[in-house]
């Protein structure tokens, strides 16, 4: 009989995957806008990026995921009330699940990937723009490959967190394995084996992302290495 609810948390890893890499994808774009807006020196985006990542980091993470979820739904029916529509929305837990953790966590990238383009020196771009390279192509062939290098460890940090921060989603609904586990600990009563069991695969799942990053880490700081070998 536990055997099912293993099976049933095992599927439930699956969402848990799902939103975490959801949530990453838009926190990486949110962080590579912020940073960008706050080294633009132009002041409304660098003030809007500044009250972005302020808010974000001041709020935490729970209180803005149910604002989400039970405030975007009624929000949206408001909105649809005021239009003459008696149809009513609801926000799918899964969506407002990436939506959150990606808004919050596209704060902390937004810092991380600041100082990593600010770690590099000023002259290679200017250098690039020299040699009549545009800024895109500056970006993609000067800056990005070692904005990666200097943002990794950052960026392997606030991953691990952010994998973390999806057993939240579980409060909203969403039946990823957190959800599952608790529901199977309420049926046995016994929710030390069904917490462990999704303890280690929590466990794994960040064990095996600080391999994946550490390869990267390796890849891309291997000529920084010879050099100084």
């Amino acid at each position: 009989m536990l055997s099912g609810y293993f099976l049933a948390i095992l599927q439930g890893a699956l969402l848990t995957v799902g939103v975490s890499l959801g949530a990453l994808a838009l926190a990486i774009v949110l962080g590579l806008i912020g940073a960008s807006a706050k080294l633009s020196g132009r002041p409304i985006p660098v003030a809007l990026a500044t009250v972005y990542t302020t808010l974000v980091r001041g709020i935490p993470e729970l209180v803005l995921m149910l604002l989400v979820f039970y405030g975007g739904t009624i929000g949206l029916n408001h909105l649809l009330e005021m239009a003459g529509s008696r149809r009513t929305v609801d926000i799918n837990p899964f969506l407002a699940g990436v939506i959150t953790i990606g808004f919050i966590y596209g704060a902390y990238m937004t810092e991380t990937f600041r100082g990593a383009i600010l770690a590099i020196p000023k002259g290679q771009m200017e250098a690039a723009w020299a040699f009549g390279m545009g800024r895109t192509r500056t970006f993609l062939r000067i800056t990005a490959p070692q904005m990666v290098r200097y943002a990794l460890p950052g960026f392997t940090n606030n991953w691990l967190v952010l994998i973390k921060a999806t057993a939240l989603v579980s409060l909203i609904g969403l039946q990823e394995m957190t959800y599952l586990a608790k529901q199977a600990s309420a049926a046995t009563r016994e929710p030390f084996t069904f917490f462990l069991f999704a303890a280690a695969l929590f466990l794994v799942y960040t064990s095996v992302s600080l391999w994946a990053l550490r390869w990267l880490d390796r890849r891309f700081s291997l000529g920084v290495r010879r050099g100084h070998a």
